[in-house]
């Protein structure tokens, strides 16, 4: 088996088809929850790191001794932290979406590297550990955020002495508020208020109980949790 550990025609095709197969799988599972980086991101990228790694092996190898080995893989991490950071957005709700898809991205990156140097054993590892934890996770977080005592809200009102009423109602409902944050927004009403609220509920009260509880409060419009 020393031909998979070399570069040849076979273990170049080899390595370049995981790739594909690993980036896919991954990409899959991003673009199949409508995130930004997709299948074919996540493929372009991991060939494209393993390739990458590839050239740099050929060059130390048939070329020249005299050079580093994990130069060019040290670019590729470099360049895929700037294509995850254009993945990274903050809405105009304060809300920070795309760090899982970023830090998918950079993983791609990662598996790709390990199999263009022939490190097929932890490729393959953790190619199946990224998909578990992008695939199966989600549903553990939610079962235990569901669960949680702290809840990040969202909360949109018709005026101001309304909010101050709402805070009123909030404290009285023994709701430990931890951080506030008060914007004139586009909200549902033209002179709307938004208000990010972070708030510690009774253990006695679930989400759902919380966001009813605080939705029937005299004139809020929409109460949403943040993911």
């Amino acid at each position: 088996m020393d031909w998979l550990y070399e570069i040849n025609i076979y273990s170049i095709a080899l390595r370049l088809f995981l790739a594909l197969l690993f980036g896919g799988i991954i990409g899959l599972e991003r673009g199949a929850n409508k995130h930004q980086a997709g299948l074919r991101t996540h493929i372009l990228v991991c060939i494209g790191a393993t390739l990458a790694m590839l050239t740099n092996h050929y060059i130390f190898e048939s070329i020249t001794e005299n050079t580093d080995p994990a130069r060019l893989g040290a670019q590729v991490i470099s360049g895929i932290g700037f294509l995850g950071a254009g993945l990274i957005l903050v809405t105009s709700r304060n809300k920070v979406k795309g760090l899982t898809t970023a830090a998918g991205l950079w993983a791609s990156a990662c598996i790709g590297l390990a199999l263009g140097i022939g490190f097929y054993s932890g490729a393959i590892v953790a190619g199946v550990l990224v998909f578990i934890v992008l695939a199966l996770l989600p549903r553990v977080e939610v079962y235990f955020y569901n669960r949680s005592r702290l809840m990040s809200l969202y909360i949109e009102l018709d005026s101001m002495n309304n909010m101050r009423e709402f805070l009123n109602v909030v404290r009285n409902q023994n709701f430990i508020i931890s951080e506030t944050q008060v914007n004139r927004s586009d909200s549902i009403v033209p002179d709307g208020y938004s208000l990010n609220l972070t708030v510690r509920i009774p253990r006695k009260m679930t989400h759902i109980q919380v966001i009813q509880c605080l939705s029937e409060i005299n004139g809020v419009f929409l109460v949403e949790e943040y993911e």
